[in-house]
């Protein structure tokens, strides 16, 4: 009696090619790495006979089934294609397998110009690039680092004298007919001059008469003594330095001429705090609205102590990070670095000219506080590699709800707004930092100072350039955002 037996066939998977790559790895620079390539001729065979046994299977050639042509056909065919495939299977596998044998540790994707890149007919295939690495350095102990921690009481005089700027935020422009004053709003048309050629030219910003005022490049000392007791169509004429580390290169310390021509003056008149108001900013009552007010001052504190113990825990632990870093990785970085401060004061509940204020100053300086912010960077991702400290999802999601409940917005559309603008990878990044603060924190010892009185603001930030090479404030791009999704 015979059986029928049903034989399934099992598929062994393939094993993984190994490349027999030729590889030299040099310095040349500050955290940047000069890499060379040789893949030989029969790695090059093994990814063309790959590409082309693909291709035989699957080509669509008229007077031929499919799977049936000539494996010569095909490779004269489809030459071209064949070539950016066997370069693209080379190239991935080659870097692939380059990450695992040596100890490089990118930070950003390799400068290879792959479209000017050819394998050739005969013989071997070189290439190189160079790719930016984090730097190599030994970590100090940071184990009872003494801390200053300063502690500080919110009173009700604290907040009275906040109450008026969260209360700013939702105030009117209302015109004024006399002279202007100090903290009235200015309608102002600028010019900037240097050498005598016209370098830049605002049409129309409003900027709140304060002592100083602040562009992205440059700021104005004395801009109150300027146009206190101005009137409309008045013109005021004053000298400004551009930032040493201002973006335009060329213009890094130069004197420019800046022409004022008041257009006209406005007050803010701030919202009564009657009941529709109070609705739209999600509180019950005027007690209600104080006590928001006192756990935003609260927030604010807890900022400034993490950002204390943070400053004199770097201080101590980036004793030794005395390594340079290029100039063109630290320009790169930039933006990072002003999204993360950014973000961390969103969540601090600090008001956005408060945070433009902010934003200005950094870019007026922004190589050597990025470059600081990165070695930060480098030591606190070091610190939570060797620590295992990881970001999970709840922690992200934690951050967000409650960025979502101080700006009264629906969680879902902070986090699509924070996605769209790329915001959301910062995010990340400054909870894993923070979270190798807190465990370094954990083993600190702690002096408890007084805290310093908060100084009030004499500082207008605006969202613009003296040289007219404006960037995209993050301030503004928020706002501008939440305004789209307004009319929406």
């Amino acid at each position: 009696m015979s059986e029928n037996v049903d034989e399934t066939t099992v598929v062994e998977p393939e094993e993984e090619f190994k490349l027999s790559l030729e590889v030299n790895i040099t310095d040349v620079g500050p955290c940047k790495k000069h890499v060379s390539v040789k893949v030989p001729r029969a790695d090059l065979d093994h990814f063309h006979d790959k590409a082309s046994g693909e291709l035989v299977s699957t080509a669509d050639v008229p007077g031929f089934r499919i799977g049936h042509v000539p494996k010569q056909l095909i490779e004269k065919r489809f030459k071209s294609e064949l070539a950016d495939q066997v370069r693209q299977n080379v190239l991935m596998g080659s870097l692939e397998q380059l990450a695992q044998d040596n100890d490089l540790d990118p930070i950003n994707e390799p400068e290879i110009d792959v479209e000017n890149l050819k394998i050739p007919e005969e013989g071997d295939f070189e290439f190189e690039f160079d790719v930016e690495v984090r730097p190599e350095f030994d970590l100090p102990s940071y184990d009872g680092i003494k801390i200053e921690k300063p502690v500080a009481k919110t009173t009700d005089e604290d907040v009275d004298n906040y109450l008026e700027r969260f209360l700013s935020q939702y105030g009117q422009l209302v015109p004024h007919e006399g002279a202007a004053e100090a903290d009235d709003y200015l309608s102002l048309s600028i010019k900037f001059e240097h050498d005598g050629k016209q370098l830049h030219s605002i049409e129309s910003v409003t900027a709140r008469l304060k002592p100083t005022l602040r562009f992205q490049d440059a700021e104005l000392d004395g801009f109150d003594k300027l146009f206190i007791g101005a009137s409309a169509e008045d013109t005021k004429e004053a000298e400004l330095t551009i930032s040493k580390e201002a973006e335009t290169l060329e213009m890094r310390n130069e004197k420019v001429t800046a022409t004022f021509t008041l257009n006209d003056v406005k007050r803010l008149e701030l919202p009564e705090l009657d009941t529709e108001f109070l609705e739209r900013i999600g509180v019950e009552s005027e007690e209600g609205l104080r006590t928001e007010v006192k756990s935003i001052l609260e927030r604010q504190a807890t900022y400034e102590q993490r950002q204390s113990a943070r400053k004199q825990v770097l201080e101590a632990i980036t004793e030794a990070a005395d390594w340079d870093l290029p100039e063109d990785m630290v320009l790169k970085q930039v933006e990072n670095a002003l999204r993360r401060e950014v973000l961390e004061m969103q969540q601090a509940g600090f008001t956005q000219q408060d945070i433009q204020a902010r934003e200005n100053e950094l870019r007026q300086r922004a190589v050597t506080t990025t470059e600081q912010a990165l070695k930060e960077h480098f030591v606190l991702d070091k610190v939570a590699t060797e620590e295992d400290i990881e970001v999970l999802p709840h922690d992200i999601e934690g951050e967000i709800q409650m960025m979502a409940q101080q700006r009264g917005e629906n969680p879902r559309r902070v986090r699509a707004r924070m996605q769209k603008s790329g915001m959301i990878e910062n995010l990340e990044a400054q909870i894993r930092e923070r979270k190798a603060i807190d465990f370094i924190l954990e083993k600190a010892v702690f002096e408890e100072v007084e805290s310093k009185p908060a100084e009030e603001s004499n500082v207008e930030a605006i969202a613009e350039s003296v040289c007219g090479q404006i960037a995209t404030s993050s301030v503004s791009a928020a706002a501008d955002e939440d305004a789209e999704e307004g009319e929406e």
